[in-house]
């Protein structure tokens, strides 16, 4: 089991950054291992997607969101062939002048035995870098 917080400030519009974090399909143009997206529902108040990730294994989940525009999305786990638990959230305050503060949160457990590569991978190497993609995402818009 690992959970991991990690807070920054976005030189970014809280409602870029938000649109960006609900464009799901997006996400394997500029999010480090996710190699496919599956939007099975979406709405302005929720959705469901499958993700597909290839982080030194392959591996599919759906996650159940919720979103309450523009200043939070959060997540449970449905199912998957890794995972017991995936829960988390993007919190989101506008600090105005184009300014945002970020704090996205994670806490997974896996079925099994799975190498601690993969769940450092997942949880406090790659956070860093994450946040930095959605960040020049939204910077971009």
């Amino acid at each position: 089991m690992a959970s991991v917080s990690r807070t920054e400030t976005f030189d970014v519009e809280i409602e870029k950054l938000y649109d960006v974090i609900v464009d799901y399909n997006s996400y394997p143009e500029f999010v480090d291992g996710v190699s496919s997206i599956n939007v099975l529902e979406q709405s302005e108040d929720n959705a469901r997607v499958e993700y597909g990730l290839n982080l030194i294994k392959k591996f599919k989940y759906t996650l159940s969101l919720s979103h309450k525009r523009p200043t939070s999305v959060s997540w449970e786990f449905e199912s998957g062939d890794l995972f017991k638990k995936n829960n988390g959230s993007w919190e989101l305050v506008d600090l105005g002048n184009g300014q945002t503060e970020v704090t996205y949160s994670l806490d997974v457990d896996v079925k099994g035995f799975v190498p601690k590569s993969i769940i450092s991978k997942l949880t406090d190497s790659s956070l860093p870098a994450m946040m930095k993609s959605y960040r020049e995402r939204a910077a971009a818009r």
